[in-house]
């Protein structure tokens, strides 16, 4: 297998001397995976059309409309395709019940909400971004502020915050009631003899720990775990791209974020190239789940490149898991080389054929084009049965 710095040169004196390059998937190492026996008919293609992960649909505002209903209507009506998806997922930044993005996130190990979001837009090849922001619960829309006002991209900190309240957001506390109270528990729960103890709130008992497996229908499946204490964790975000009836594309993501972080940590959703990335001659991708994982191989760059090769969406998050996993720590993987996390990945291409696609068999993603708004299932690599033992639901399980 040659070195990443050989192929390099290697392509480079090829493409000197006029010859043919060798595929970026063949480069990379093999990777042996069980062939599935119920692979999905292949995605209905048409203009126009926006995928999003499964909160994208389930989430609503308070006139009852999801995140991509409101985008696709934007979209439809002739809006642009990042002010759509941007105005999408912020039906669920406002959600206070979704505790894995915007108001409500749970906070990091501070008891302080952080948020990470960026976005791109295809026709202008334009990004935003900002990292750790705290006080603003619109992030999709700071990073767009940032791509729109500025000759900068990627904003953190109190800078990005100050830089939000000279555009005019709002400033509030994202730390809801609900959030503070399992903060509170995650707090009492991390040593037995520390002196923390158990929130009071008689209105609300502790929940019990629901399973925290793909095949989980509840709401909450798809964003926290609950432990076996009623401490919920999470890997939750939110990404949703588009493409327009012209075929002009847009991505976005947004997300509070790991819960209990160290304070300061980001990960994927605002890096561009990682958390998200489009370019207008291809298509979108991004990504929800463990973004320490994805950010190492630039995930939803990597599925637009194999995108820009011709591989069809499915296939080409497909190879993009497969990376993923030959470049995870061998703590971090079973005997077997399975990951002992989830992640999702959600990809469209410039003539409307979209895909998701996940570690495990379980995860579904939002769809709206002519046919509606659903959910469709993602492809995988492994089957349920093959899960390591514990919990999986974009939850890192401890080695």
């Amino acid at each position: 297998m040659p070195s990443r710095r050989k192929f390099i040169k290697t392509t480079a004196a090829a493409a000197a001397a006029g010859l043919t390059l060798p595929r970026l998937a063949d480069a990379m190492p093999a990777i042996t995976v069980r062939d599935r026996a119920d692979k999905p008919a292949t995605a209905f293609a048409g203009l126009p059309v926006i995928i999003s992960a499964a909160n994208g649909l389930k989430d609503r505002n308070p006139q009852g409309q999801s995140g991509i209903e409101v985008a696709y209507r934007m979209l439809t009506s002739g809006a642009d395709p990042l002010d759509a998806i941007v105005a999408g997922v912020e039906v669920v930044e406002l959600d206070p019940t979704d505790q894995s993005v915007g108001l409500g996130g749970l906070p990091n190990e501070d008891g302080v909400v952080q948020l990470d979001a960026s976005c791109m837009h295809g026709p202008t090849k334009r990004a935003g971004a900002v990292g750790a922001l705290e006080d603003i619960a619109t992030a999709a829309a700071v990073a767009k502020a940032v791509m729109d006002h500025t000759d900068h991209i990627f904003l953190v900190g109190p800078g990005a915050k100050r830089f939000a309240l000279q555009m005019g957001f709002k400033e509030q506390n994202l730390l809801t009631d609900q959030s503070r109270a399992d903060w509170m528990r995650w707090k009492e729960k991390l040593n037995s003899s520390d002196n923390w103890l158990d929130p009071i709130d008689a209105r609300r008992p502790i929940r019990p720990a629901p399973r925290a497996r793909p095949d989980d229908d509840s709401p909450a499946s798809a964003h926290v775990y609950y432990d076996s204490n009623g401490v919920p964790h999470t890997y939750g975000t939110i990404n949703m791209n588009a493409v327009n009836a012209r075929g002009d594309i847009a991505s976005v993501t947004t997300t509070s974020g790991l819960s209990w972080k160290i304070p300061g940590r980001v990960g994927d959703s605002p890096i561009i190239g990682a958390g998200q990335y489009c370019d207008n001659t291809v298509g979108a991708a991004g990504s929800t789940g463990r973004g320490e994982a994805n950010i190492k191989v630039c995930g939803a760059f990597l599925a637009v490149e194999f995108m820009r090769q011709g591989m069809p969406p499915e296939e080409a998050l497909l190879q993009v898991m497969k990376r993923v996993i030959a470049m995870t720590e061998s703590r971090l993987l079973d005997e077997h080389g399975r990951p002992h996390f989830q992640l999702q990945y959600y990809a469209v291409n410039k003539k409307g054929q979209y895909a998701g696609a996940c570690a495990y068999e379980g995860s579904q993603f939002a769809v709206h084009d002519a046919r509606g708004a659903r959910l469709e299932n993602c492809a995988y690599l492994y089957k349920k049965s093959e899960m390591p033992a514990g919990p999986i639901s974009g939850v890192m399980i401890k080695p």
